[in-house]
């Protein structure tokens, strides 16, 4: 690793002690639900739409037998609504009919679940299980290229290249990347002036 690719990686763990999510929840049920409709969604909304959410469907065979109208109604103010309601219900069918009502806890099967992606799947194992995975949302894709750390087109390239950087420490590393692109690298106006690694960053986005 490079003197200033390790700089970064260790400012990052050190500014950001051991981060978790900022979405609520109390089973890996409610995490899954969770991340899927955080998908081109702030996490705030989401906290705000799960409460009801769960008190409707308190567990994965409530939702697979969910009305997919009532669900759709739940989860109204959610991007994407009509795709995510339609993908929970078949997510939680598959984990109820192929899974015996047991969410999986590999990539390859949580992979094969309608509505998650190599992103999804790897927040699901990082904040469940702590694996040593990336995953690339929009704020790690955003602060990776502005730290010059992948010139990748893809969240997936972009994926590989971090893990290639940085090697471990990798879900630490994912959520306080999104965290520090939510709120200090922020997408408009970047909060140069107070950004731990702004002597790092040679980003044309930056405000001197």
């Amino acid at each position: 690793m490079k003197k200033r690719e390790l700089e970064i990686k260790n400012l990052l763990l050190k500014h950001f002690d051991k981060p978790v999510t900022e979405l609520q929840f109390r089973n890996l049920y409610e995490l899954i639900v969770c991340v899927m409709l955080s998908a081109q969604c702030t996490d705030k909304r989401v906290n705000l739409i799960t409460p009801a959410l769960f008190d409707a469907y308190p567990n994965i065979r409530s939702l697979a037998n969910a009305n997919l109208n009532s669900l759709k109604l739940l989860i109204n103010s959610c991007s994407f609504f009509n795709n995510k309601a339609q993908n929970l219900i078949k997510m939680a069918k598959a984990v109820c009919e192929e899974f015996g009502g047991e969410i999986p806890l590999n990539e390859k099967d949580l992979k094969s679940l309608a509505g998650v992606g190599q992103k999804t799947a790897h927040v699901v194992l990082i904040e469940w299980c702590g694996a040593n995975c990336m995953a690339v949302d929009t704020h790690v894709f955003r602060v990776s290229h502005r730290l010059n750390l992948s010139k990748a087109k893809t969240p997936e390239a972009t994926e590989e290249d971090l893990t290639r950087i940085f090697k471990d420490n990798l879900n630490y590393l994912h959520q306080a990347m999104v965290l520090f692109g939510r709120y200090t690298c922020k997408a408009k106006n970047p909060l140069c002036e107070k950004c731990f690694l702004s002597h790092l960053c040679t980003s044309k986005d930056k405000i001197l």
